[in-house]
């Protein structure tokens, strides 16, 4: 008998065998298989010693697992391997876990890259990408090859850590599961996510429920989860597939809002705030506010601030940053609500590098609530993204007067994602420039120029009297590529006094930092949110620009966007005076 077999392999077998037969095509099958691995990752005993007392039929008996898979699974235990299997990875000898767990990668474009490239693991994707061999291939394409290239270079620098743009969807989908089981009164995630950070480390979740048993059933059944780490009465530990771990606890309900406040954190903002409620006279921890040994507050996050004589402080802001004296004093901002912006003004088309027409796009924004968009393709400096000149810009034109005729409750802006030359001047005539309701400018070529070269080019721009919005102003893009190089103090003067309002990008860019939005925010300077999507699916993505300009203090009043298109552009305009 060789060595058992963890039910991480199995697990991992069985879910690899779905996504092959799921590539090919198979009905039924891939489900199947892929609902028995989940069953497997979520048994709390060892399916080796679970055979040894009573054999195949204790594996069949197992939910989700019919007898085909059941002894598929035996011979697994007793032989090591699994002739199916081996004979699909004969066919197929890719690693697609690892290969699938790269963001927009599935089995069916691993195994066609398999096919045309001979790419096996990671490395290889990432050698292909660099060497511009994925975008010769029929759909593809160079942004396609550049997302590649950037998701592998964030899973390398993060060391753990994952964008809150892929956090967050997994975190309210479990949150939506758990709340569904019978029992259950309060499910909320804490932490990183809850404070939005641009970066998550782990999950944090918290819940109180009357019959934890289902919960905790529920829970560790969730097909996001790929191993159950730690089981207990109260805290269960798993690792999500794609990699990231998180904790469930169980709290009491008298608990809860403690346990909300002190796993929220963060670390500064709860050192400072036990600090506060000693000086009062309390202890404060994770269990509630005590003073003495009566418990006077922690049933909510509410309860325990009122207390310490303070309003209660968002999450994005619990930084230890002057919101504690701002909440003693009742000066808090009104942060900007997630929903709240009417347009966005970073989009693009398939006029340039975009996927779809910009009345497919117009239709998607007012799906997703939107009342109007600005259309930024990219001009003609930018010849890798097909970038316009003045003639397919003045081509646009047209076309988007003609989309305004059809679409009903509904505008569409001219704009552009104007090209920044290495001078400062812009790549588009003043002519053509003056036909469109906004200018937007923005840097993408030769980005590695002094502090001082780089800080001339962009102040020169905003002198332009045309332009109106600076696009991704610093050019970071999160775990992937550092800001340029340049004063931003200087900028943020410039913008300011030139009448320029400032992007705060809502794309894995999340640019500007937060840090820097608030020093904008102290200077006067006005700010748009956009999404700059290059899809239709795109504009879900506004709600983590919104969260960035919540973690820099911004209010409503301090985005242009949340304004109704008439509105807006007149405020934009009325920047210039």
């Amino acid at each position: 008998m060789p060595r058992p077999i963890s039910n991480k392999t199995v697990a991992d077998t069985l879910y690899e065998i779905s996504l092959i037969l799921d590539a090919e095509g198979v009905s039924f099958k891939p489900q199947a298989y892929e609902e028995a691995a989940n069953t497997v990752r979520s048994l709390d005993e060892e399916l080796s010693d679970l055979y040894k007392k009573c054999g195949l039929k204790c594996i069949d008996d197992l939910p989700g697992i019919g007898q085909s898979i059941a002894e598929k699974i035996e011979e697994l235990l007793k032989t090591g391997r699994l002739a199916y299997y081996q004979k699909l990875k004969k066919k197929y000898p890719l690693d697609l876990l690892e290969l699938t767990n790269i963001q927009n990668i599935g089995a069916k474009t691993a195994i066609k890259l398999y096919k045309k490239l001979g790419i096996k693991t990671v490395a290889d994707l990432e050698k292909a990408a660099h060497a511009q061999k994925i975008s010769k291939l029929k759909g593809f394409g160079q942004r396609t090859e550049l997302d590649i290239i950037r998701q592998i270079a964030f899973k390398k620098l993060s060391r753990g850590r994952f964008l809150i743009h892929s956090a967050l969807p997994l975190t309210e989908s479990i949150i939506k599961e758990l709340k569904s089981v019978s029992g259950v009164t309060h499910c909320e995630v804490a932490g990183s996510v809850r404070r939005r950070q641009e970066t998550i480390g782990d999950i944090d979740l918290l819940i109180t429920t009357s019959k934890p048993e289902l919960a905790i059933k529920k829970f560790v059944s969730l097909p996001e989860i790929a191993r159950v780490l730690e089981k207990g009465p109260s805290k269960i530990m798993v690792r999500y597939r794609f990699g990231m771990n998180g904790d469930l606890r169980i709290l009491k309900p008298e608990e809860y809002g403690s346990a909300l406040q002190y796993f929220t954190g963060d670390k500064e903002h709860n050192i400072a705030l036990r600090k506060i409620a000693i000086k009062k006279g309390y202890k404060l921890s994770e269990y509630g506010l005590f003073k003495g040994k009566k418990h006077v507050a922690g049933k909510t996050e509410e309860g325990i601030y009122k207390t310490l004589g303070l309003d209660w402080i968002p999450p994005e802001i619990r930084t230890n940053s002057g919101e504690l004296e701002a909440a003693a004093k009742h000066q808090l901002p009104d942060l900007i609500p997630y929903g709240s912006l009417k347009g966005d003004l970073q989009v693009q088309t398939n006029w340039s590098d975009g996927e779809s027409s910009i009345l497919e796009m117009a239709k998607a924004a007012r799906a997703a609530g939107l009342s109007y968009i600005g259309i930024t393709d990219h001009t003609q400096t930018l010849a890798v993204a097909h970038g316009l000149n003045e003639d397919k810009l003045k081509k646009q034109i047209t076309e988007i007067d003609r989309v305004n005729k059809k679409i009903e409750g509904f505008k569409v802006l001219k704009s552009t994602e104007c090209e920044i030359l290495t001078d400062g001047r812009l790549d588009i005539k003043d002519e053509v420039l003056k036909k469109l309701d906004l200018v937007c400018v923005a840097i993408h070529g030769r980005t590695k120029m002094s502090s001082e070269e780089m800080t001339k080019r962009i102040i020169r721009a905003l002198k332009h009297p045309l332009v109106n919005i600076l696009l991704h102003p610093t050019g970071r893009i999160v775990n992937y590529r550092e800001a340029y190089k340049m004063d931003f103090a200087q900028v943020l003067r410039a913008a300011v006094e030139y009448g320029v309002a400032l992007e705060i990008n809502s794309s894995y860019r999340l640019d500007l930092k937060d840090a820097l939005i608030r020093q904008a925010l102290e200077a006067g300077a006005k700010f748009t949110i956009s999404s700059d999507t290059h899809s239709t699916g795109g504009f879900a993505d506004l709600q983590f620009g919104i969260a960035q300009a919540r973690r820099g203090w911004t209010t409503k009043a301090d985005v242009l966007n949340t304004k109704p298109v008439d509105s807006f552009l007149k405020a934009l305009k009325g920047l210039k005076k």
